[in-house]
């Protein structure tokens, strides 16, 4: 069919019964593409009235779908157009949300788009306009390649540019002098008023028009203002227009903030943005992060998307229900057929029951922000809902409008920016779901009341005592991320003092702050033996003192799915966590990182056929006691450049003592796994007097000028009283090490677990760990396979690269050495041990061929100090500064050539010999033996 032909048959429309299909037939004519009686004689993908049944009668769900491309809807000319997108919004999950959403009155043609995450767009044209090239390609688009037609602009692109406009408007009224608080409520009223008229619940663009006819006028903008939020507080008229009635407590007042013309000119330009496109799970907090003065990041930082979001919402809240749904079918079905002909009062009655239960259910977010979990949890329950209502009315069951809305989710924030921005994030997607899905917006009032999100503690009440959450059927969320020692520093040593009371018998005292959260709501879980938990935490909180509180949740419950180790966006820095959703015990196989798993311990390992290890039940041995020990923690600038102590080397001091008393090369992390800087600490020792190191003349000015100032104001009384000494001076570790003639250091956080041999008067930090040995085997069980398999699979994870954190409470006392080879023997004992004898030697060529690499003569030379008993300093020859910036540890493990490869299998057969094993072995065999064995030993 040409052009012209179909023009001249369908230019002055027709009637719907007797002429949408054959109009529809003709199009695909017209575009060159089979009919769908011609494509799809087995009605499954290109077909009339799909979702049509024998028990609902002839009306589908769309008059034609062409999965994955279309839903179209047909109406007769000049009937109305709005109805029948409404229809296909409507009924878009039932069509598989198709990218396209097509209405005709058989004389125009309208396509909208359904893309996720774009803006919607419209095209519109006439049976006329198909003369043109251009309409007839929009035409074939809509058969052919829908992706032509997406729209370039993206929600979250639109999202952000508005909260870039509105973070501009907040700092300029708050460099006005304008509180914070009043600020954003006024902009939250604000950004409400463009969303309201863009998505069509103010009348033709009020707000946009009122913004342009006060430009310049800043008392004219506060007059109008005023008389909107007044006419929005009840309902009312404005400027001749009919307003709706709003409140919800946003608009209980004609309160407003007078603008300057250089933020009427803001607003306005924030006016010209679609509002009724902005993203809810992802604006509120980029709002807050504009809003709140006292955010430390900046707005268009990342921010955690829905995908991830969801990994939470979906077991916790949407998974059950869909299970439940399809069981119920499936007993809706008996009773229907058990009816025949007739729709039975007991299916009607059990369908009804089903929604009612549904309608009733709660999901509380006990540390909800700006309500981005909240808002996706009403969304996946309001999808819910709308599936439930569409398979219902196909089964027979009649049609319902959706009843489920805001009261389904409940908030506690004790942020006034951040919960004011919840209850906007829920209103707005509430709203936008409604018009976006055909129901259009409940009115009298638009916007319910939301005093279920509460703005307070989820910790403590106001009189100290432990805060009541309230009821609900799910618990999911994002509590803060503060670290056991940040806390103090956060949130005030008086507010954790009272926490850690409360909660003292639960949560242990080093416990991360999210841990709180975690316990409070398996606490809810004892009594609710209904409640689903689902809540997101560093992933430190697989080990040390966090660890505890999942091992109250196995003992008492089961983690039914878990996302171990996982990118996340905190406050817009990326951190990595986990994500843990717990419930009553079932014996059910449960999902880990995405994969069935028999069980999930409580360091988030899955329990395979395979893998059986649970260790976190590992024991501390005593062997390996008294052995391992961290670093001192400076607590101040102590740190000095080594041309600096060498030239206090050779001063003299009032005392007659040498400045090497109190001056030592210092280790740290970096130098460990990055190659050596040239600095050198201060450490007056453990006990030394302030009149005693003052005789150290040159150090002791330089601490007190340097140090002093921070530690006057520390809130520990021994802190500020000493403040000539480290805040942690380790007495422990310098016992252990005293008399040795070198010992064994390992980083805290590293990406390889590095050990590595250091001089006795090198001092380490509290990012090191030391080892009190000095002897060749036990360098070379902590540099093998075994140790190395063991430590990784006992330590937590720290950052962005989630490199591992070595803990030697878990990673080295509960790792069992070799019988007859453990710490706690007399060296001589295993002097003669020929298993002994070849670790030793295994050990001694790795060390020698590292330091060889890492320190080729050709491109060093050793220098001795001004002073003895200080080890050799390594210095780079002139001209091979960038080869030796190239030569660390890490490096040597990145590139791991053949040679360390070599080395280190030659170090893992002679360790593995010494347990009895054959070499090679995979991690999990390396596991199950020491796992095996640490059983077997003494506590």
């Amino acid at each position: 069919m040409t052009p012209h032909d179909f023009i001249k048959k369908w230019a002055n429309g027709g009637d719907e019964r007797r002429d949408a299909q054959p109009f529809f037939e003709d199009l695909c004519r017209l575009v060159g593409h089979q009919t769908p009686r011609e494509a799809d004689p087995d009605h499954t993908w290109f077909t009339y009235e799909y979702g049509a049944t024998k028990t609902s009668g002839g009306e589908g769900w769309a008059d034609v779908w062409k999965k994955g491309y279309f839903g179209w809807e047909a109406k007769g000319t000049h009937k109305s157009l709005d109805k029948a997108y409404q229809q296909l919004k409507m009924y878009a999950d039932a069509l598989q949300n198709p990218p396209l959403l097509v209405v005709s009155d058989l004389q125009t043609i309208i396509i909208h788009t359904n893309f996720t995450n774009t803006v919607k767009k419209e095209y519109k044209f006439t049976v006329d306009q198909l003369a043109e090239y251009e309409t007839r390609q929009l035409l074939d688009a809509v058969f052919k390649n829908p992706e032509a037609l997406k729209p370039g602009v993206t929600r979250t692109a639109i999202t952000r540019e508005a909260a870039q406009k509105f973070t501009m408007l907040a700092k300029a009224l708050r460099e006005r002098g304008h509180s914070p608080q009043p600020v954003a409520h006024f902009l939250n009223r604000l950004l409400f008023c463009m969303f309201a008229e863009d998505i069509g619940l103010l009348p033709n663009h009020l707000f946009t028009k009122m913004v342009t006819g006060s430009q310049g006028n800043s008392d004219l903008f506060e007059k109008r203002s005023r008389e909107l939020f007044l006419a929005m507080h009840k309902g009312g008229d404005v400027a001749y227009e009919n307003i709706d009635w709003f409140n919800g407590g946003l608009f209980e007042d004609d309160s407003t903030i007078v603008l300057d013309s250089a933020e009427l000119k803001l607003l306005l330009d924030a006016c010209r943005l679609d509002w009724s496109e902005i993203e809810p799970s992802i604006f509120g907090t980029l709002f807050e992060r504009g809003l709140d003065p006292n955010t430390r990041t900046q707005l268009g930082a990342h921010y955690t998307d829905t995908a991830t979001i969801m990994k939470i919402v979906h077991p916790v809240v949407v998974k059950p229900w869909l299970d439940a749904w399809e069981s119920e079918k499936v007993e809706l079905s008996r009773l229907l057929d058990k009816a025949k002909k007739s729709i039975s009062k007991p299916a009607r009655d059990r369908f009804n029951h089903f929604l009612e239960r549904l309608r009733a259910f709660t999901v509380l977010d006990p540390a909800c922000g700006s309500g981005n979990f909240l808002y996706l949890a009403l969304h996946a329950l309001k999808d819910i809902e709308k599936r439930v209502l569409i398979e219902g009315e196909a089964l027979g069951l009649g049609r319902q409008l959706p009843a489920l809305g805001p009261r389904s989710v409940k908030g506690i924030e004790i942020n006034a920016y951040a919960a004011e921005l919840a209850r906007i994030t829920i209103w707005i997607g509430e709203i936008q779901w409604m018009i976006q899905n055909g129901f259009g917006a409940n009115r009298n009032p638009i916007l319910q009341p939301l005093n279920q999100i509460e703005c307070r503690d989820a910790l403590l009440t106001d009189d100290d005592k432990e805060a009541r959450w309230p009821d609900a059927n799910a618990i999911i969320g994002n509590p803060p991320f503060l670290g056991g020692s940040k806390l103090l520093g956060e949130l005030g040593n008086e507010y954790v003092e009272k926490v850690r009371s409360t909660y003292h018998k639960r949560v242990p005292a080093g416990a991360d702050l999210v841990c709180y959260w975690f316990e409070k709501s398996n606490d809810l879980l004892r009594k609710d033996p209904d409640l689903r938990v689902g809540l997101v935490a560093t992933n430190s909180l697989r080990g040390g003192a966090n660890r505890e509180v999942l091992n109250h949740i196995v003992r008492d419950a089961e983690i039914f799915d878990a996302w171990s180790d996982e990118e996340w966006f905190n406050e817009g820095a990326a951190v990595r966590v986990s994500l843990v959703c717990f419930k009553k015990k079932s014996g059910e196989a449960a999902t880990l990182d995405g994969k069935s798993v028999l069980s999930i311990y409580p360091d988030l390992a899955g329990e395979t056929v395979s893998n059986n290890v649970d260790l976190t039940k590992a024991l501390k041995l005593k062997a390996n006691r008294d052995i391992a020990y961290s670093g001192t923690k400076k607590g101040g600038n102590f740190e000095i450049p080594g041309v600096i102590a060498r030239n206090w080397l050779s001063q003299p001091n009032p005392n007659g003592k040498p400045n090497s008393d109190v001056l030592r090369p210092w280790v740290n992390g970096t130098w460990i796994a990055r190659g050596t800087h040239d600095l050198w600490i201060i450490d007056f020792g453990t006990e030394m007097s302030e009149s005693e190191a003052s005789l150290y003349e040159a150090p002791f000015e330089w601490v007190k000028e340097k140090v002093l100032p921070v530690r006057a104001v520390n809130r520990r009384a021994a802190r500020r009283d000493s403040w000539w000494l480290h805040s942690e001076v380790c007495v422990g570790m310098r016992k252990k090490l005293t008399g040795l003639s070198r010992y064994i250091a390992t980083p805290r956080v590293s990406k390889y677990r590095l050990f590595v041999w250091l001089h006795p008067s090198q001092l380490i930090d509290d990012g090191v760990y030391c080892f009190g040995k000095e002897d060749d085997l036990t360098f070379g069980i902590l540099n093998s396979r075994f140790h190395e398999v063991w430590s990784l699979r006992m330590c937590t994870y720290l950052g962005v690269g989630n490199d591992p954190r070595y803990t030697p409470t878990t990673c080295y006392e509960t790792f069992p050495y070799p019988d007859g080879l453990t710490p706690d023997l007399d060296l001589e004992e295993c002097a003669s041990d020929e298993r002994s004898v070849a670790i030793a030697n295994a050990a001694k060529a790795l060390d020698d061929a590292r330091n060889m690499w890492l320190y080729p003569p050709e491109w060093t030379e050793r220098i001795g100090e001004n002073s003895a008993g200080y080890p050799e300093r390594i210095v780079t020859r002139s001209g091979h500064e960038l080869d030796m910036k190239k030569r660390t540890l890490t490096n040597l493990y990145n590139a791991s050539p053949a040679w360390l490869q070599a080395m280190h299998a030659t170090l893992d057969q002679a360790v593995a010999k010494a347990y009895g094993l054959d070499w090679p072995m995979t991690d999990d065999e390396i596991v199950h033996h020491l796992f095996k064995l640490n059983q077997s030993r003494q506590q």
